[in-house]
């Protein structure tokens, strides 16, 4: 590999290592009522993608994956105001997911996920997130599987994988 190969690697695993520690510094500034647009996106970055709202606001995504286990939505009103931030990657949120539901209100559910994968035989396409589970040194995913026929929600899984 050259230096330069390197040195992008490098940089670019140390700042994923390093976004769950400015999650924790920044996420409490972040106040719904008093946060402007302004300074979410000057603590947080640029989101990952904007979803428009019906009622004119914004809301925007903030996922850590694949490497995280969380995925922050964070509305704007049409006053340039935090109006509320949640952390959607939740078991609430897991059992919101319906038969039928289209990979655009997935995304819009959970943000991003970490890997989509086909299985051609299966007939599915999976899309995967990186979650918090039990015990916390286990790796645990969450996964929508997609009928590729009707491209609607087939079915929910979730799979451990066992460390140490």
């Amino acid at each position: 590999m050259k230096l330069s190969a390197w040195i992008g690697t490098a940089t670019a695993a140390i700042a994923t290592a390093l976004l769950p520690a400015c999650d924790m510094v920044n996420l409490p500034e972040i106040k719904p009522g008093i946060t402007t647009a302004s300074e979410v996106e000057s603590r947080m970055g640029k989101p990952g993608f904007e979803f428009q709202n019906d009622d004119g606001s914004v809301t925007w995504e903030y996922s850590r994956q694949p490497a995280g286990t969380t995925c922050y939505m964070i509305t704007i009103n049409s006053n340039q105001i935090v109006e509320k931030m949640d952390q959607v990657l939740t078991e609430a949120n897991y059992g919101k997911v319906r038969d039928g539901m289209s990979r655009d209100e997935i995304r819009r559910l959970f943000g991003k996920p970490a890997s989509k994968v086909v299985f051609d035989n299966l007939g599915e396409d999976i899309w995967e997130w990186r979650i918090e589970g039990m015990p916390p040194m286990d790796e645990t995913y969450f996964m929508v599987h997609f009928d590729l026929g009707s491209g609607g929600v087939k079915k929910t899984s979730k799979r451990v994988v066992q460390r140490g």
